[in-house]
């Protein structure tokens, strides 16, 4: 029997407001444990939550570039339960009526496009972390009451490389967006996968398992992929209604399994009702407006590289992949360099070297240091061959300036005149019988010339200058 897979992703985006979602505390990651808490956000009695307005704005702003409706009249709830981070045993959300609903993603598979739509996307605040070491817990409280921005989509994703484009996708815009870092290492973006399966051909939705707090794209799809098969092989074996229940999993990065945490709850367990310390919120019309001005996002840049530019599809949508790569390539575009050249550089040259989890964000090689490389092949000064030297160089010497390396390893082309004529008049003088046979015809022993007088040049000839020469010389 052939089986489909039945995926849906509630995605937690952590907002970059500088402060707490119902306080003044900082945001900041990391910091000694309980040092960035207040009576509010520790849960202290008598105190009022305050709500903070840059959340408000950058949930709008999410819901515009997700293309989503946002619901001008929301408000908050309380969702009920205990747990240690959790010091007022309820969590701040929204559960009847969401800031943002009914909005799609369009992602890219093989060269097809596909429509995932998204439910709803609602604010609440984070809870603390739980840590545990030598047989006891600990709760850092740090990062209790952090802004989140939870993104539910529909079960729309039929494998884990749809879900991994969505979420690929989805991490790109908010980091365009510039509301969240979304880094997955801190937590800013983390993932729950709602996981079932069917046979093929079937519409009905069978037993839903979730898998909580995934951080990497590579484990969300190792996990996806285990509970498919963990559910398919029950199926089999006649033990899917005893071995597959709604449940919440956890997902051992080790093993690269999953195992069960506890019995998945339904919103009746929660016991929702609406918080009765925050007043809805009313998304007045200056905030509307102001929050409808859009950056540039990833679709319109590839758009844009495409149709000005002049790039290839593939090379566009390697730039707009992450918002460090776009950053960096429209710096080097913004100095006058030549758009074919960046790309060249940017995508072949500089990630070619960039090795053991080093990526753009932390490049030993700035864009400024590349544009004043890409200036020297530009005017002359050093040949892209030699370039390339010098950005081995750079890589592992940072503190060096382009134009000290240049000095230090002799690269500076040679541009003058005489020096490549003589080469010129000798490499002719010595290959006459070529010469003869280009006069007579065989255009293609040009390349052959160039590459004799470079070689006798060592490499420091300028090869403009030297095309120019034996063009005038062959006639």
């Amino acid at each position: 029997m052939n089986y489909q897979m039945v995926v849906g992703l509630e995605v937690h985006v952590e907002l970059s407001t500088k402060s707490k979602i119902f306080c003044s505390c900082t945001t900041e990651f990391g910091g000694e444990p309980n040092t960035h808490v207040c009576p509010v956000c520790s849960g202290m009695p008598g105190v009022l939550p305050v709500l903070n307005k840059k959340v408000v704005d950058f949930a709008i702003r999410a819901g515009l570039a997700t293309n989503c409706e946002i619901t001008r009249y929301n408000k908050f709830d309380r969702k009920n339960y205990f747990y240690p981070d959790l010091p007022k045993a309820y969590q701040i959300s929204q559960w009847s009526v969401p800031i943002v609903e009914n909005g799609e993603l369009i992602i890219n598979i093989e060269n097809d496009e596909k429509r995932i739509c998204i439910t709803r996307a609602h604010l609440e605040e984070d809870a603390g972390k739980n840590t545990h070491e030598a047989g006891h817990s600990l709760v850092d409280l740090n990062r209790s009451g952090t802004p989140l921005l939870e993104i539910v989509s529909e079960p729309d994703m039929r494998n884990s490389d749809e879900a991994v484009a969505y979420l690929k996708k989805l991490h790109s815009i908010l980091r365009f967006l510039n509301i969240s870092d979304a880094n997955m290492q801190e937590g800013s973006f983390r993932c729950d996968v709602n996981v079932s399966i069917r046979p093929k051909g079937e519409n009905k939705l069978y037993t839903r398992v979730e898998i909580k707090n995934l951080n990497s794209f590579r484990f969300i799809q190792k996990a996806i992929e285990y509970e498919a098969s963990r559910q398919i092989a029950a199926w089999e074996d006649g033990n899917y209604e005893r071995e597959v229940v709604q449940e919440t999993r956890l997902f051992d990065t080790t093993k690269l399994i999953t195992k069960p945490m506890r019995s998945k709850e339904e919103a009746a367990e929660y016991r929702y009702f609406p918080d009765p310390d925050l007043l809805p919120i009313v998304v007045p019309d200056d905030l509307m407006n102001e929050a409808s001005k859009l950056p540039e996002l990833p679709d319109e840049k590839k758009t844009r590289y495409i149709n000005e530019l002049g790039l290839k599809p593939y090379d566009a949508g390697v730039i707009i992949s992450t918002y460090e790569m776009a950053r960096y390539f429209e710096d080097l575009i913004n100095a006058k360099i030549s758009p074919k050249l960046c790309v060249t550089w940017l995508c072949v040259e500089l990630l070619g070297r960039l090795k053991n989890g080093v990526t753009i964000e932390n490049s030993p090689v700035n864009s400024t240091k590349m544009i004043e490389l890409l200036g020297r092949i530009e005017d002359g000064t050093i040949s892209a061959n030699a370039a390339k030297k010098v950005l081995d160089e750079l890589i592992t010497n940072q503190s060096a300036s382009v134009d000290e390396i240049i000095e230090k390893l002799g690269l500076k082309q040679v541009s003058d005149d005489g020096a490549i004529d003589a080469i010129a008049e000798a490499v002719l003088a010595a290959n006459a019988d070529k010469v003869a046979e280009f006069k007579a015809g065989k255009d293609k022993l040009f390349g052959f010339f160039v590459g004799q007088v470079m070689k006798e040049g060592k490499g420091a000839f300028n090869p403009t200058k030297v095309n120019e020469i034996l063009k005038v010389k062959l006639g």
